[in-house]
Parts: C-alpha cells; structure tokens; sequence
C-alpha cells in the first residue's frame, strides 16, 4: 500500500517527488524502488499540462476555487521563466532538477506551456530533470535515514 502513496504523493503538485522519495525512506521502503515509483508518479502529470491543459483551460477558469489555484500556478510559473528564456531546454532540466519549491516537474511544466515549447522536447528535458532531481532527494533522504539510523 505504501507503493500508492509514493506514487500519489509524487504526483502531487506541492510534494512532488521531493516528498514521496523521503516518505518512503521513513516507510523503509528500498532506495531503487523509492526512486523508481517516485520518478513516474512525478512525471505522470506531465503530458497532461503538455498536451491538455489548452483544452480544458476554459473549464478550469469557470470554476471559481480552482480556476484561483490555476491563476495562482500560472503566476508562479511566469515569475519564474526566466531560466528557460534563457536556456532553453538544458534551462528547463535544471529548472525542474533543483529540488526547491516551486521549481519542480509541474512548474517546469507550465512554463513549457506558457512558452509555447515543443511538448516532446520539453518532455523528455523535464524527465531528465525529474531524474536529476530523484538522485538529488534520494541521496539526501536515504543519506539522513542511515546517518540518524546507523
């Protein structure tokens, strides 16, 4: 069971993998799975802001409380493209690879959006930086757990 909530977790646009990964270290789940489960539950929203968003956009902003949170997310996104205008898509892996808030797979993925890039180029640079970023966590929580645990 613990399985679903890493995945659900890192599917989660304020956790992301950033929570799922330590969630699983504290659940003594094993590293390579952690990361695993982690890294495609966090990139699982992806092709969805990609590929559907301008589809349903309309939608989301008729509905008062998530269309707030959409306008919200897009606010985030647009003060922080800055990277991506200037790197391009290597500036969006590192964008989505810093395991800050805010700069994760979904932010990374509504700039993609709100710049107009290539949705399968911009997949597979956010993918890279999910990854980038999986190993960053992983390293540190899985690092914490033995040192305090040891």
């Amino acid at each position: 069971m613990e399985w679903i909530d890493v995945l659900v977790i890192s599917m989660l646009p304020i956790s992301e993998l950033r929570g799922a990964i330590p969630y699983a270290a504290i659940k003594g789940l094993p590293p390579a799975e952690a990361y695993v489960v982690s890294v495609i539950g966090n990139f699982l929203p992806v092709p969805f802001i990609l590929f559907v968003l301008h589809r349903v956009e309309g939608l989301i902003r008729r509905i008062p409380l998530i269309g707030r949170l959409y306008e919200y997310a897009l606010s985030l996104a647009e003060k922080r493209r800055g990277a991506v205008e200037r790197y391009g898509y290597p500036g969006l892996t590192l964008f989505v690879a810093i395991p800050l808030p805010v700069t994760g797979a979904w932010t990374g993925s509504l700039i993609a959006f709100l710049l107009g890039l290539n949705g399968r180029k911009a997949m597979l640079f956010i993918l890279l930086g999910i990854m980038v970023a999986g190993v960053i966590v992983l390293s540190t929580a899985y690092g914490i757990k033995f040192i305090i645990f040891s």
